[in-house]
């Protein structure tokens, strides 16, 4: 592909939110003429299931690429932008105490199945992040817990069960946001663990959900000094190396929000879009602000534009695009009602209902 063809795809590497719940002008534009490459709804976009079904068919319809990523943060227990009559799950810490990975897997399965039913094809879970900071105030109990073996173990089922029935699974925060004390929601946290221990507390869970097979994996906004003093996980081509070469990781490397106040205003467009190449990533979250959404395609055109490294990098992330559209964004259309409706809720998972009995006993 030239640097023209290079920059007329800038957009797939690009996932953005929508204002409301329902398609309006201004998103469809961006999905038609710059080839957004997936939409992240959240609860803003949430009214009921019948609409969230209708709101993912018009988003499908909207999009020129053949398939298109439709996400959601669909964890278990606090963060959950669905609700009944989907299943109320329990936090992935009280799945983690039971230490059984076939409940991990039910859990997986139920999510794919009910996200599937409307219109989804990726979810931003399991949490793999081992948290091993009490004090830690943006994890917590959506760990599967504090011990390596056990969060690798649990996370890996649940990629398996998940994808297993065609949903994307995406395993965060790479590479562990368990061991911060600030909310990167707000402020840049810095890990301040050694590679030692970086190593055997915190990157386990993440090579088991590559051998697992995982489609996605989210990167961290959190500075890791054993490894680079200066820019956070999701800009840092060490980083990046690591996953990559390393863990031998070849799905999708995604950022997690740039909105938020770790890396916003810390790093401008071109600067978010020239070290995140560096580092590999493969899409960039911008889940609220449209006008941002394209200032990001913009600069990622100027930088394919300037850069043979950058052209380099970005037929990659279009390779694995291709790829992970071909395998979870496979056209399937929306479940009529009844079989949509019959695949929500506790009585559609009645595995998991006696996990989830066993466990609690």
């Amino acid at each position: 592909m030239t640097a023209l063809d290079l920059a007329r795809e800038a957009g797939q590497a690009i996932w953005m939110g929508i204002p409301g719940p329902e398609l309006d002008g201004a998103s469809r534009d961006l999905l038609g003429e710059e080839r957004v490459g997936g939409l992240t709804l959240f609860r803003r976009n949430v009214r009921d299931v019948e609409q969230v079904a209708d709101l993912s068919a018009a988003l499908h319809d909207a999009s020129p690429l053949g398939g298109l990523f439709v996400a959601v943060d669909q964890e278990g227990g606090r963060v959950a932008r669905l609700g009944p009559p989907l299943t109320v799950l329990p936090p992935m810490r009280e799945v983690g105490d039971s230490g059984i990975p076939g409940l991990a897997a039910a859990v997986g399965r139920a999510l794919a199945r009910e996200l599937l039913a409307l219109g989804f094809t990726v979810d931003f879970a399991p949490v793999v992040d081992v948290n091993t900071e009490a004090a830690n105030p943006v994890i917590g109990d959506r760990s599967f817990g504090a011990d390596p073996e056990r969060v690798a173990a649990l996370g890996a089922a649940f990629v398996e069960a998940m994808q297993g029935e065609g949903l994307m699974a995406c395993a965060k925060h790479f590479p562990g946001h368990g061991h911060t004390t600030v909310d990167s929601h707000l402020d840049l946290p810095v890990c301040a663990l050694t590679e030692a221990e970086l190593r055997r507390d915190h990157l386990p869970p993440f090579a088991a959900a590559v051998r697992a097979g995982v489609g996605a994996v989210m990167t961290a906004h959190v500075v890791y000094p054993a490894w680079d003093e200066a820019l956070p996980a999701t800009l840092s081509p060490r980083i990046g190396e690591l996953i990559r070469r390393e863990l031998g990781f070849q799905g999708l490397l995604i950022s997690d929000d740039v909105e938020m106040k770790a890396v916003a205003g810390r790093w401008d467009p071109d600067a978010l879009v020239r070290h995140g190449l560096e580092a590999g990533i493969d899409v960039f979250l911008v889940c609220q602000d449209q006008a941002l959404a394209a200032e990001m395609i913009a600069a990622l055109r100027r930088r394919l534009e300037e850069d043979s490294d950058a052209r380099a990098a970005f037929r990659g992330s279009l390779a694995r695009i291709e790829r992970a559209r071909g395998r979870f964004c496979r056209p399937r259309g929306v479940p009529p009602r009844g079989e949509r409706l019959a695949r929500l809720g506790p009585a559609a998972h009645p595995e998991l209902a006696a996990w989830l009995g066993r466990a609690r006993a």
